[in-house]
């Protein structure tokens, strides 16, 4: 199956989890938090990197319970400023300038 290759804000967005999710982690090792959410350590290091940009929903819902966050903390504090091409507020954004 091929895949379709990331937007720049689909990139921003899975760095911006990144670090939330590492933020939210402290002191605690990735190897505790990884196990307590039921992920390999390796998972959790690739989505902290940004290697893995588009987690499955419940990698990131279990992550969240863990580090104490609740998804709509999580969808906000990841989520670009800008919105992605082609969405609702691209389209305002860009009627408004014509």
């Amino acid at each position: 199956m091929v895949r379709t290759p990331l937007t720049p804000w689909e990139r921003e967005r899975g760095e911006r989890l990144g670090m939330l999710l590492r933020t939210a982690r402290g002191e605690r090792s990735m190897v505790e938090v990884a196990a307590a959410a039921g992920l390999s350590a390796e998972t959790l290091r690739k989505i902290e990197t940004g290697r893995a940009p588009t987690p499955a929903f419940f990698t990131v819902a279990a992550l969240a319970g863990t580090l104490g966050l609740s998804l709509d903390e999580v969808a906000v504090l990841a989520t670009p400023a800008e919105s992605p091409p082609g969405t609702a507020d691209d389209t305002r954004r860009g009627s408004a300038a014509a």
